[in-house]
């Protein structure tokens, strides 16, 4: 007899695939884009990352929980993804210095998720038959209804989802260093404030939506910053043009990081576009194409810059996946700016790619001196 609890689960699928486990998190039904990250360790910051908002994530790491959670590893003041699915669910942890256990973390922010899947299985069928929707359910086990649930939940594609993740009010965070970085938050980690504040940058992080050309031009920030977020760029473009289109105009520096990088495209009539499943991991290799180096990267991301829309007279190629040859990194020719398909800020994973924060801030540099 199991001495943890064996409630019945369901999750089902769009195309009508169906799998049996057992509850954890939450009693209840949730559903989302069904996505996969291939991390193995991280799963609470994978949790708490907005980029993820609207999505089910699927551990591909057989388990998980088995390190419990910590505050301090939360990329965002709550959970963001809207369910999770793993194969082996660990009730208790091992690590000392835990707050507490992954069951008690998903209660808290009310996340409803299933164990005891065949995670390799249903990652192989999302890879042959592409990015779909799911729903899962601890309280309604009805094969059909739940499958017509997921084909009835919201698609991705013109999905704005920034103004769900990102701040109320433009905020200030110090540091003793001499940047002022003008941030704009779609859905901002956590981990890339860091980044930024311990290289010596204050940072005045804006809401996603609004008009703050009057506090900009009063504030005088030395560069720009476009944060990652989740949902369609197309559709979040709708509304956060308008800034990205005045900081190019200041000419000041300006770096984009995955839905920033994005926007940043869109802003030079470059199109986006749905891929097939999308990257998210903490082992995708990049090239550089500027030292011929390449980086393992932390990524996520189900949108990317379409290659076939790409105008070389206004961006020049930096960065490339190796896997399958999509566009990681651009720098722009009629103004000075940069930016990354990937996580620089690594959280988790690999930090071959911090030296990125530190590019951007020699631009800045570079621009101060031509200004004095």
């Amino acid at each position: 007899m199991s001495l943890y609890p064996r409630d019945k689960a369901i999750i089902a699928l769009s195309d009508g695939t169906v799998e049996h486990g057992y509850a954890i998190g939450k009693k209840g039904t949730t559903g989302g884009e069904l996505c996969f990250n291939t991390s193995m360790v991280g799963y609470q910051e994978i949790f708490t990352d907005p980029s993820y908002y609207g999505q089910l994530m699927m551990m591909t790491y057989p388990h998980i929980g088995n390190y419990g959670t910590m505050s301090r590893d939360d990329e965002a003041r709550r959970v963001m993804i809207s369910g999770l699915i793993v194969r082996s669910f660990s009730w208790e942890h091992s690590n000392p210095q835990a707050d507490g256990n992954l069951q008690q973390y998903l209660e808290q922010n009310e996340v409803v998720g299933i164990s005891g899947i065949d995670t390799r299985k249903l990652v192989r069928h999302i890879r042959s038959k592409g990015v779909m929707n799911a729903v899962i359910s601890s309280e309604e086990l009805d094969e059909e209804a739940l499958v017509e649930k997921a084909r009835n939940w919201e698609d991705m594609v013109g999905l704005e989802l920034a103004t769900e993740v990102t701040r109320t009010e433009p905020q200030t965070v110090h540091s003793d260093g001499p940047f002022k970085i003008a941030a704009f938050d779609y859905g901002i980690k956590q981990s890339i404030i860091d980044n930024f504040v311990k290289r010596g940058c204050t940072l005045r992080i804006f809401p996603a939506k609004g008009d703050f050309k009057k506090e900009l031009e009063q504030w005088q920030p030395d560069g720009f910053f476009f944060s990652n977020g989740p949902g369609d760029p197309v559709a979040t473009a709708e509304y956060a043009m308008d800034v990205v289109k005045y900081a190019k105009q200041t000419g000041k520096p300006i770096f984009g990081i995955c839905l920033g990088h994005q926007l940043m495209a869109l802003s030079e009539g470059i199109s986006t576009k749905k891929m097939f499943v999308g990257h998210r991991g903490a082992n995708h290799p990049v090239k550089n194409l500027e030292t011929g180096l390449v980086e393992i990267t932390t990524q996520n991301h189900g949108f990317a810059v379409d290659e076939k829309e790409l105008d070389e007279s206004k961006v020049e190629i930096t960065h490339k996946n190796l896997n399958d040859g999509t566009i990681e990194g651009l720098r722009f020719r009629n103004f000075p700016g940069m930016s990354v398909q990937y996580h620089p800020e690594a959280s988790p994973g690999p930090h071959d790619s911090r030296y990125l924060f530190n590019q951007f801030l020699d631009m800045i540099k570079e621009g101060k001196k031509e200004m004095a």
